[in-house]
């Protein structure tokens, strides 16, 4: 990556890309999305969305790249359309923050499981590799974020069945206290300013700590939001978290 969490742009309007919703983006995806916009508005600053559809090449120059779960078979397809286009791998090097979710975090590696279990390539962005597992992972997920990102406990729902290996220079985002995440421990994986999790929920609705890492990955230091700003979000986490305790309790 040609640049790390510390270097900030500041740019004047946060510029955000939902990369092919049109393949990937289930169990409400879209929700990442708009809690970035709404926490940067919030802060004052200006945002300029751009939907990219998989019959549209995906521009370089953005501050955020977004992407979601999907099915086998769009999966595939969306490996296919981004390893030709190459854009997202381009502004991933030249330091954009990247976020995946479950499909997506698979396709940001070096290889994915195909519609019966194939290793296929993928993007080749992140430096990880996933297969398919024995067993699928499907319920509610808790992970203890890595101390360095500064971000709280994780909450989030998974349903996969992929399990996800680190290569060399890459961490795991978090240590799972309940669910299965990677296959191994740990959950989702990150380096530089590319980040990759099985969490769905949404993943950012439900933990507003991750939404603002990365922003602050694309423009700096925030500010802190008002405590009127975070009410719903918390209590979401709290009912979100205290759940997961009573079934494992």
């Amino acid at each position: 990556m040609a640049a790390g969490p510390g270097a900030h742009r500041g740019p004047s309007a946060v510029r955000l890309v939902w990369v092919y919703p049109d393949l990937l983006s289930t169990y409400g995806d879209r929700g990442n999305v708009l809690v970035l916009e709404r926490r940067a508005r919030l802060r004052g600053l200006a945002v300029e969305s751009v939907v990219v559809n998989a019959d549209q090449a995906v521009p370089q120059q953005a501050d955020i790249y977004l992407m979601g779960g999907g099915e086998d078979l769009p999966q595939v397809l969306a490996a296919r359309r981004l390893r030709a286009d190459g854009g997202l791998k381009v502004a991933a090097g030249r330091g954009a923050v990247v976020f995946a979710v479950c499909a997506g975090y698979q396709l940001l590696g070096t290889e994915f499981g195909g519609v019966d279990g194939e290793p296929l390539p993928g993007l080749e962005v992140l430096n990880i590799s996933s297969g398919r597992g024995e067993r699928r992972a499907v319920g509610e997920i808790v992970a203890d974020v890595d101390p360095v990102l500064g971000v709280p406990r994780l909450t989030g729902f998974e349903n996969h069945q992929g399990v996800t290996r680190l290569g060399p220079g890459v961490k795991p985002l978090a240590r799972v206290s309940a669910g299965t995440g990677n296959g191994d421990g740990t959950e989702g994986a990150y380096a530089a300013r590319v980040l990759g999790t099985y969490l769905h929920g949404p993943a950012l609705v439900r933990n507003p700590g991750l939404a603002d890492l990365l922003l602050t990955w694309a423009v700096g230091v925030l500010p802190p939001l008002p405590e009127a700003a975070e009410s719903w979000t918390r209590q979401l986490r709290e009912q979100r978290l205290d759940a997961v305790a009573s079934m494992s309790g």
